[in-house]
């Protein structure tokens, strides 16, 4: 742990000592190493569950893979902000630069720990970086509305959590993770229990988001810079979800009672949010509707508690989480040549710019799940695992499945096909840098096919 952390909170002194010219290659290039070196973590050598290097650190399988999404993510943030932060004067640039690495060092820290009160700081500790970047660098005047949504949501949601935490401190004696899968499931049947384990959940599902509590995620990402819709959307939600699996296998007996409403509501929320995607004139707001419908889908395979719902889901979350942030990527090189989000006045974009539509497709085709992509295989275990669950769910996902491929193909087909409009003249040419970061996003996914089973999880 310490060979990843170390050198991210080295960053700092990188990013404040070094010179103008070279700030933005120097920090590349170190958070591109720590990226390099986290990949050691999947050479997988310890028979029992945790790999520990002290008792409040450890990483397990489940937090593998987040770990190196997150450490891979920096680099990418970095290199997609660099044109819209040059501009600026060079101790914003430097700012800019430490929230994003104080970012990762605390998801790496949220990841990591195995007390669950040391969790919960870090889960909390993210907001700050997170909201200074929407409320100082977003694009629009609704910025700090966004900011408040962001943080009022994520507050009121967990805030309950540190009492549930406080009250299992006091029933269990402990509340470290490593110790729990040793302790006597107690049966819990009374009122006051039942709004515990609401307490316990209520913050990941709301960070996730859950359908109902989501409406702070289409306007964090819509006000947000590249860099912040990146790490919200492929960090910051699984978050919410590596939290409900953390904590649905200590809540365990209470939860075949209480899941019911919870796992309606996710499923009814992919429809929804499906159906709302297909209406969607801003591209960024479709691609932040189109995560809610996705983490819809791993909430489901988190609840229902089996091998094959949970395994679906961290699969589904590391594909979701690299080809969503892909997308935000690539609207954004839109925005920032037509400096427009509306996607009916930016189309015909592919007889321009041909190479950056071929990026387009191909991260499209991964959002609706094409066949081999590891979207394809997270939604099918899900989807499976739901059917031998109930029957019914099947109409709910099928439908989802559906209208996801029809949105997919929408926002393709409106951004990039069709004449182009002629008020687009004098577009500056798509850089080697954006192509260098596409395909920094979508490599991974391709070769994660090879060998899924470095996502599957404690489940093989």
């Amino acid at each position: 742990m310490l060979k990843i952390l170390i050198p991210t909170m080295m960053l700092f002194p990188t990013i404040w000592l070094s010179p103008k010219k070279w700030l933005w290659t120097v920090t590349t290039t170190q958070s591109l190493l720590i990226a390099l070196i986290s990949l050691t973590w999947l050479k997988w050598d310890v028979e029992t569950g945790w790999m520990s290097s002290n008792s409040y650190m450890a990483v397990d399988q489940l937090s593998t893979p987040l770990l190196i999404l997150t450490c891979w993510l920096l680099p990418l943030m970095i290199i997609a902000s660099q044109s819209h932060i040059n501009p600026e004067p060079l101790n914003r640039q430097r700012m800019y630069l430490t929230l994003m690495a104080s970012l990762q060092a605390l998801l790496i820290m949220a990841f990591g720990a195995t007390e669950l009160i040391m969790f919960y700081i870090m889960f909390e500790a993210t907001l700050i970086p997170t909201l200074v970047i929407i409320t100082r660098w977003g694009n629009q005047a609704e910025r700090l509305n966004a900011g408040t949504y962001f943080l009022f949501y994520t507050l009121a949601g967990s805030l309950p959590l540190l009492v549930a935490l406080l009250l299992l401190q006091q029933n269990t004696g402990t509340l470290s993770m490593l110790v729990f899968h040793y302790s006597q499931a107690t049966p819990l049947y009374t009122w006051g229990a039942k709004i515990w384990w609401v307490g316990c959940l209520i913050a990941f599902l709301v960070k996730m988001p859950l359908y109902g509590v989501h409406l702070w995620l289409p306007k964090a990402h819509v006000e947000a810079p590249v860099a912040g819709s990146m790490v919200l959307a492929a960090v910051l939600l699984k978050l919410g979800g590596y939290g409900l699996i953390r904590m649905t296998t200590i809540l365990d007996p209470l939860t075949k009672d209480m899941v019911y409403p919870f796992i309606i509501l996710a499923l009814w929320g992919v429809i929804m949010t499906g159906s709302i995607c297909l209406r969607q004139t801003d591209l960024k707001s479709l691609i932040a509707y189109s995560s809610v419908s996705h983490m819809g889908l791993v909430a489901a395979g988190i609840l229902i508690q089996t091998p094959w719902g949970v395994t679906g889901a961290i699969i589904l979350m590391i594909a979701h989480g690299l080809i969503s942030s892909a997308l935000f990527c690539l609207a954004n090189t839109t925005y920032e040549r037509t400096h427009s989000r509306t996607m009916i006045l930016a189309r015909g974009l592919q007889v321009l710019f041909p190479l950056t539509a071929m990026w387009w497709f191909i991260a499209n085709l991964a959002n609706l799940a094409l066949p081999p992509l590891p979207n394809l295989m997270g939604e099918l275990m899900i989807v499976s695992a739901l059917y031998n669950w109930s029957n019914w769910t099947l109409m709910l996902t099928g439908l989802g499945i559906m209208i996801t491929a029809a949105y997919s193909l929408h926002l393709f087909l409106t951004s990039q096909r069709g004449p182009t409009p002629t008020h687009i003249i004098g577009l500056c040419p798509s850089h080697t840098r954006e192509h260098l970061l596409m395909a920094l996003h979508l490599i991974p996914v391709m070769l994660l096919i090879t060998k899924p089973e470095l996502m599957w999880g404690w489940c093989y």
